[in-house]
């Protein structure tokens, strides 16, 4: 079976008289009042500070072992959060529909207008929306409260956050209008020359009559220019009757320019509703056009190209910043996984923020788009099990209307290690929520992401309900997948769980710890100081390093591909230690966005651009009796046919990969100085890497990833501070405490310097290095000019930065 095309829809529509879309975001009240009793707003104004959202209050707390969310949650505080605005509307607007639009609150939601009761929404993940309508009041003042309580913890397995986490939208309509979410675009790729665009819209009328209107579709190609439009003479009388209708329409394109992880071409569909003449509204959707196949020998392909899903998981904390969203933050991470060879993002273990999937349809990304981490069966004490039997139907029901016309979604998965593998309940569960999504979309195949691995013992897969097999980890099983799960696709849904501390050596390198053990939950301070080896040496009991399962994935056709766990640290589940530690060390890049070394074997694998990595860093102490200590060296490396090492400009010897290796190592007797690695193809030179021994700190390096950003008080400039010697070269056990100043129009978002078990908060105006490196993201204010950056340390001179607002 083909799955074919997905559409994005945008919601910063455009803005007219027919329908406005107004950034509800700014001058916000917020009160943390965790007194569980108090169910009506609060009446005082004392204590509330002004704010803009989207906001996350655990992050602004303090780390504590003591914090009932445990290190698994983050070690942040929980609480009970209130929000209120006040707004008003010109009684010209009186007669429109009136709607607020929130993107997630985590969690147990409940909202009011003007006192009245709108209603609540359990689920911290979902995008739901009120009609607030019948509640307004014209040229006086509106006030919206929102209670949030995420007192009951824990109730996750990672960290949450807490509050208005994502964005937040005031929707005005006429009363014939599109619904939220009301188009649904699908389309039958012919040979590539050809395609028949099919396009679902509903349309409400809340206007007490029956209605008669015209519907005029306009299709623009990703260039921007009109390919498609209704003329006057294919106007039709559309008839409404009661409050409700669907519209189908049917248009040929010739030629399709096909989305691809390397060309996301989109196309753009406008719905227009009139009425005697009269513009009603116009409802954007964006869209992309492309076919792909999972196929039970031979894994995936993408618009008859065959290629594997190299993917991560994901979670949805941006590091320092939080949970809050920020699509500078979001495309930072894409840009970092992107370069490093990833296409494709799961979502685990819930639905995103709208943001991720629209800059996925923009930068090429693969998703898969899971809805639950547990149903009816718990996984912590107060988490979504007890809301699941009420709430499941509704909030899977919103997810996929509202993620179904995203090009970059390929795969739903309706839940992550379930528990109700286990018995019999999960065979009727898994054919229901199979059954609601099919209701609502066919184009997808529907998988799980299974962590029992025998087909007799899996009752999630014995409902027959899945059209892909999804497996979570026991990766030394997948030879035996085709005999073991006869006529089935396969994807690897979660992998690897190696840790690793950038930055950390341990050896001998070429021997695989797994911490913590499978009888162990949490290990002693084996390093002293909460670290774990950044040689691809150690994983977790039930997982493997990475280059243990690439291997594995990249021999067998018939995987369509893997999700690595995972992309980035995140905050919470720090993996095998204790408190202090309080994020995990899954990530391939850290909390802070600095590649860790196994970033460059993925990197010289999945990319086709030259690749020459050399470690570790070259400053080492003599062993305890005077002796030169022995470093391992390793190198990633790609395009070449062996790499040569030189200390101090002797040749150390070539290697090459041989058999399936991924990189080739030396045993090095340290000595000071310069250590170089040469790639080689043919003879020839590729690229040429050194290493030198670094001196005393003696400068602060302050480098922006964006040196030009927009004053709208929401972008972000991240800056990398790095220690260096007086010779320019990195000082890789630096730990200085770096002091940071603003002036301008801007301030510090937040500081981290990528430890898992730093307890420092990330709002400091401090932070202390670690390797040699730590991160200030600088947001800016609303106005144009410029942002200077200076950081101090004890003994070091001064350095600035200069960011540029316009």
């Amino acid at each position: 079976m083909k799955y074919i095309l997905g559409i994005f829809l945008f919601l910063n529509f455009t803005v007219s008289a027919q329908r406005v879309i107004t950034n509800f975001n700014k001058d916000w009240q917020f009160l943390l009042n965790n007194d569980s009793s108090v169910k009506q707003i609060p009446l005082n104004d004392s204590g509330w500070r002004r704010l803009d959202l989207p906001h996350d209050w655990s992050i602004e707390g303090t780390f504590s072992e003591s914090n009932p969310a445990t290190t698994q949650g983050g070690a942040l505080p929980g609480g009970i959060g209130w929000y209120k605005k006040i707004f008003s509307l010109p009684a010209a607007s009186k007669g429109k529909m009136f709607f607020i639009e929130f993107d997630g609150v985590y969690r147990n939601s409940e909202v009011w207008i003007n006192g009245n009761y709108l209603g609540r929404r359990p689920n911290g993940y979902i995008s739901f929306r009120y009609d607030l309508t019948n509640y307004l009041k014209y040229d006086e003042p509106n006030e919206i409260a929102v209670r949030v309580d995420n007192s009951k913890q824990p109730n996750s397995r990672w960290y949450s956050g807490s509050g208005i986490y994502r964005n937040v939208r005031l929707v005005s309509v006429n009363k014939i209008a599109v619904d939220q979410w009301g188009t649904y675009v699908r389309a039958s790729v012919f040979d590539r020359t050809g395609t028949l665009i099919n396009i679902k819209t509903k349309i409400v009328n809340n206007s007490g009559m029956d209605q008669t209107i015209l519907l005029h579709t306009e299709i623009f190609d990703p260039a921007g220019k009109m390919i498609y439009s209704d003329t006057n003479s294919k106007h039709k009388k559309f008839r409404i009757t009661g409050t409700d209708a669907e519209h189908s329409l049917a248009v040929n394109l010739n030629k399709p320019q096909l989305w691809s992880v390397d060309k996301p071409s989109l196309y753009k569909a406008v719905i227009k509703i009139i009425k005697n003449g009269k513009l009603l509204d116009a409802y954007e959707t964006v869209f992309g056009i492309r076919y792909f196949n999972f196929d039970v020998e031979k894994g995936f392909s993408l618009n008859g190209k065959p290629m594997k899903i190299l993917g991560v998981c994901m979670h949805h904390d941006l590091g320092a910043l939080g949970t809050a969203v920020n699509v500078s933050a979001i495309r930072r991470q894409l840009k970092l996984l992107k370069e490093m060879g990833c296409n494709a993002i799961r979502t685990s273990h819930n639905p995103p923020a709208p943001e991720l999937l629209e800059l996925c349809d923009q930068m090429g990304f693969i998703v898969m788009d899971e809805a639950f981490d547990m149903w009816k069966k718990k996984k912590n004490k107060y988490d979504y099990y007890s809301d699941f039997p009420e709430w499941h139907q509704r909030d899977l029901e919103d997810q996929i209307k509202r993620d179904r016309n995203h090009p970059c979604v390929f795969i739903w998965s309706i839940g992550n290690e379930i528990r109700e593998q286990f018995d019999s309940s999960g065979i009727s569960i898994a054919k229901e929520l199979v059954n609601i999504i099919k209701n609502l979309d066919t184009t997808r195949p529907v998988t799980a992401a299974l962590s029992e691995p025998d087909p007799n013992k899996n009752f999630i897969y014995q409902s027959k309900a899945l059209d892909l097999v999804g497996l979570n980890y026991h990766q030394e099983l997948y030879a035996d997948f085709p005999k073991n799960y006869p006529g089935q696709k396969m994807i690897a849904t979660e992998n690897m769980s190696a840790l690793a501390s950038r930055g950390r050596y341990d050896m001998p390198s070429d021997s695989v710890r797994y911490w913590p053990d499978a009888k162990q939950k949490t290990m002693e301070n084996v390093n002293g100081d909460y670290s774990v080896s950044a040689y691809d040496n150690v994983a977790a009991y039930w997982g493997s390093t990475h280059e243990a399962t690439w291997k594995i994935i990249k021999k067998y056709d018939f995987i369509s591909g893997l999700f690595v766990w995972t992309g980035f640290d995140y905050l919470g589940e720090p993996t095998p230690y204790p408190w202090p530690a309080r994020s995990s060390y899954f990530g391939i890049i850290d909390l802070a966005g600095f590649p860790k070394d196994v970033y460059y074997m993925y990197q010289s694998e999945w990319t086709k651009k030259p690749v020459l990595h050399l470690f570790p860093h070259w400053n080492w102490e003599q062993e305890a009796d005077g002796a030169a200590k022995t470093i391992d060296v390793w190198s990633y490396y790609n395009n070449a046919d062996e790499v040569e090492l030189f200390l101090n400009g002797n040749s150390l010897g070539k290697r090459k990969k041989e058999n399936d290796q991924l990189h080739v190592m030396w045993q090095v007797p340290y000595t000071a100085g310069i250590l170089k690695a040469v790639s080689r193809k043919n003879g020839k030179i590729i690229l040429v890497k050194e290493l030198k021994t670094a001196a005393e700190p003696a400068v602060v390096k302050m480098t922006a990833d964006r040196n030009i950003i927009h004053p709208d008080g929401q972008d972000l400039s991240f800056i990398t501070v790095k220690i260096l010697d007086k010779a320019g070269n990195m000082v890789p056990n630096a730990d200085n405490l770096l002091h940071f100043f603003v002036t301008g129009n801007g301030s510090i978002a937040g500081v981290d310097n990528g430890f898992e078990a730093s307890t420092e908060s990330f709002r400091n105006q401090y932070c202390k290095a670690y390797k040699g490196m730590c991160l200030v993201i600088i947001r800016p204010g609303t106005r144009s000019g410029k942002i200077k950056l200076t950081a101090t340390a004890e003994g070091l001179p001064p350095t600035s930065i200069e960011l540029k607002l316009q």
